[in-house]
């Protein structure tokens, strides 16, 4: 099952309140015990292949057929079918919570507070007891996906405080240490450490582990659960840091997985595309358009590539929407600091149907082009939030929208530095060399404003790398001497490789079609 993106210990969880007339918890239809039983043997067997089809098929089907707008038996109810399992029965209440997070809604605050604690007792399990089982990556990622999605949730509802009632404040005032972003990290923190998943990261470079190269499970009769939880705990905690505006701490945390080589993020596309999402926009954050543009770009070609295979899963919606807003990062990438030698051409043809007009307005710099900026920024960005509880007390306001109010207005400041350089960028790509006297008269300012917006030049088009280093992401350089400008261009290499690749797969998508086609 996927996790839903744009949407708590009880055994017996109450129900939404427009289901508790209907709804029964603990009536098991004879479908939902046969899964149960199955599901809990594969578990104890540790056949990943059939829990991954429970998990994925079973469990998605069984939901649109029976609970399509209602929650899933309790997990008391189905208890007896798993033998009382303790770590069972937790798993369980993760998908049921789940369930109730993607389909039903209102939620209360006591439905998100009892998921919550699920989770805390789920991760203390893996964190200090004995986990003895193999689950599937797809089921490790949504977990962890959900944890975090989870909380970005509760943070929105907590500050939306305009039209709550008396019972829902009363509720939020219950349970204030639901979901408190202290915890949520220190979750995924301990994942991460306890799982030791940086070390085995750092010997497989070395050639004494093998954990890609197995995807991350154990055929040596071990556990998968808290190393793979580990790993993508990593790319959770990138999320939340993006969510928080905290970008170089995000990066940080996922620096131990290398993105220029196949890793356990790539089996599954929900964690592959948020990883390149979340990594991606935070280097746009931080003005390393260069490592934003290149990652955007292969992943961009990977979706175009292999989407169709993903057609029938639930994942499917997200892919698309999340490939949309990347495409709208990238147009701002580009437009910001050109790269378009790092661009695919099949990439750069879907770019330009999608945003040409708009990018063509963003080299302008005028109020048409921020109204394009604000407004594909706005379309891509995530949902960022405020961590902090409210304080409840009159007059109730909404304030769900300041954290993007915020990083809104930080990124269109830097957009408006950048007015100048779209001038100094086109007079200088015309140019081998020119003396300052000559580029100031073109540009209408005086020499010692055309040093300074030469030197603006230089600062913007250079950032800070992941290691220190100071590196350009300018698609041209340039050098002064004796008061004359001279400009150096880099020449793109043509990768001949890369166009044979293309011919190939067109060819091969062309076959595919031909093979569909019935014959009278």
């Amino acid at each position: 099952m996927a996790a839903a993106y744009d949407r708590e210990d009880g055994l017996a969880p109450a129900p939404p309140p427009h289901a508790a007339d209907a709804y029964d918890p603990n009536y098991v239809p004879d479908s939902v015990k046969t899964f149960v039983v199955h599901l809990y043997r594969h578990i104890r067997d540790k056949n990943v292949y059939e829990i991954h089809q429970m998990y994925e098929g079973g469990f998605q089907r069984l939901s649109d057929r029976l609970f399509r707008d209602a929650p899933w038996p309790s997990a008391e109810a189905v208890a007896p079918y798993c033998d009382g399992d303790h770590v069972f029965l937790l798993l369980y209440k993760e998908l049921w919570y789940r369930h109730a997070h993607a389909r039903l809604s209102p939620l209360t605050a006591a439905h998100r507070a009892e998921s919550w604690t699920n989770y805390c007792d789920l991760f203390s399990v893996v964190l200090h007891g004995v986990v003895n089982m193999q689950l599937p990556n797809q089921w490790l990622w949504d977990m962890v996906d959900e944890f975090v999605y989870q909380f970005q949730s509760f943070c929105q509802y907590r500050a939306k405080l305009k039209n709550k009632t008396e019972d829902e404040l009363n509720q939020l005032k219950q349970f204030d240490k639901a979901w408190n972003v202290y915890g949520v990290l220190n979750y995924l923190q301990a994942l991460v450490e306890k799982s030791m998943i940086t070390q085995i990261l750092e010997r497989e470079k070395e050639g004494l582990e093998q954990f890609t190269a197995t995807d991350g499970y154990d055929y040596e009769g071990g556990s998968n659960v808290l190393k793979v939880l580990g790993y993508y705990s990593m790319i959770g905690l990138l999320r939340i840091h993006c969510l928080l505006g905290d970008y170089h701490t995000g990066l940080k945390c996922l620096a131990p997985i290398d993105l220029n080589q196949q890793g356990v993020y790539t089996i599954v596309i929900g964690s592959h595309i948020s990883t390149i999402y979340h990594y991606g926009f935070a280097n746009l954050m931080m003005r390393r358009y260069v490592d934003a543009t290149r990652e955007f770009n292969k992943i961009l070609l990977y979706i175009l590539k292999y989407k169709q295979y993903h057609q029938k899963s639930p994942q499917y919606d997200q892919i698309l929407k999340k490939n949309e807003q990347m495409y709208a990062l990238l147009a701002i990438c580009l437009s910001l600091c050109p790269q378009n030698k790092l661009i695919d051409e099949n990439v750069s043809t879907q770019l330009k149907e999608k945003y040409n007009d708009k990018m063509t307005k963003m080299q302008r710099y005028d109020d048409e082009a921020y109204a394009a900026y604000d407004e594909l920024f706005s379309y891509a960005c995530p949902k960022f939030i405020t961590p902090s509880p409210p304080v409840l007390d009159q007059p109730l306001t909404n304030y769900n929208q300041d954290a993007y109010r915020l990083q809104l207005k930080l990124f269109l400041y830097e957009v408006k530095q950048q007015q100048l350089l779209s001038g100094i960028r086109s007079y200088l790509k015309l140019y081998s060399t020119i003396t300052i006297g000559k580029l100031a008269q073109y540009m209408e300012v005086d020499e010692a404003t055309l040093r300074s917006i030469l030197m603006t030049y230089k600062h913007k088009m250079h950032a800070v790398d992941s290691d220190g280093k100071i590196v350009s992401s300018a698609d041209f350089d340039f050098y002064i001497v004796e008061d004359v400008i001279h400009v150096v261009e880099s020449k793109p290499t043509k990768s001949h490789g890369d166009y044979f690749l293309r011919q190939i797969l067109k060819f091969e998508e062309m076959i595919g079609e031909l093979e569909k086609v019935q014959f009278d």
